[in-house]
């Protein structure tokens, strides 16, 4: 796998084979990344949770169905920045 740094887009790009991973946008990337980290944190949070009341339970899952949405909205835009493109065949294997 080879990164290169685009000067004029200051996109990531990362070769692996006949196909690029390019990231556009790093920085926002990266606060994509973090609510990724925050609703994973708010789901881990949550399952510890399940272990009392039946209200509080219902509250908890409440809670759950709320950060599984968190892990949502960055997925989409997520998304939209980070895709992979397909590079031309250049082995000629007749």
């Amino acid at each position: 796998m080879q990164r290169q740094q685009d000067p004029s887009t200051n996109d990531w790009t990362f070769t692996m084979g006949h196909r690029e991973l390019i990231v556009h946008r790093r920085y926002e990337v990266l606060s994509i990344m973090n609510d990724f980290m925050i609703g994973i944190w708010f789901v881990i949070g949550s399952i510890c949770f399940f272990y009392d009341d039946t209200i509080q339970t219902i509250g908890v899952w409440l809670f759950l169905i709320g950060s599984i949405q968190l892990l949502i909205r960055p997925t989409i835009r997520l998304h939209r920045y980070i895709y992979f493109k397909q590079l031309p065949d250049t082995d000629h294997d007749a």
